[in-house]
């Protein structure tokens, strides 16, 4: 199910695919969904809920999964990955696709005013702080500070705004 704010626009190109588990997306006022963006509902019953006045950019790629919420004023900037969810793998004979996916760690939250730059991942358990900025192509997984300024993978803060 899509509960999209009347003021929110989502583009005709962005793909924002149903869910048989009954996962909702939820997006926000002024918020906007641009082309090529794909919602898949996977490894979960999580929803997708974007806040106010937020931009998802080209080609991101959002798994429901364990879920995914989004702030306020956030900014995501193309090809970006959220993927709030883990395939199992420990048992050697079995097929991974056979396998299933692994507990939640808590899904992705995002809160308010942050900034994702470029190609970034974001994985399962990750918690960005309110005013925080990734940078390009990096990879996340765990908690980042509010307002810091991080990038690089392994993520590592490269500063603060003031």
């Amino acid at each position: 199910m899509i509960e999209a704010h009347l003021t929110a626009r989502i583009s005709d190109l962005a793909d924002l695919e149903a869910s048989v588990r009954g996962s909702k997306y939820v997006i926000g006022e002024n918020s906007v969904i641009d082309s090529f963006v794909k919602f898949k509902p996977a490894g979960g019953r999580g929803d997708i809920t974007i806040g106010r006045n937020c931009t998802i950019n080209s080609g991101c790629v959002f798994y429901s999964g364990h879920g995914i919420t989004i702030g306020d004023n956030v900014l995501i900037a193309a090809n970006c990955t959220l993927a709030p969810v883990n395939h199992e793998f420990r048992d050697k004979n079995s097929a991974i696709r056979e396998q299933g996916f692994q507990p939640s760690r808590g899904g992705i939250v995002i809160e308010d005013d942050v900034w994702l730059g470029a190609n970034c991942v974001l994985l399962d358990g990750s918690i960005l702080r309110k005013g925080c900025i990734v940078a390009a192509g990096s990879i996340v997984r765990g908690t980042v500070e509010a307002y810091s300024i991080n990038g690089g993978s392994p993520l590592r803060t490269l500063g603060y705004r003031t």
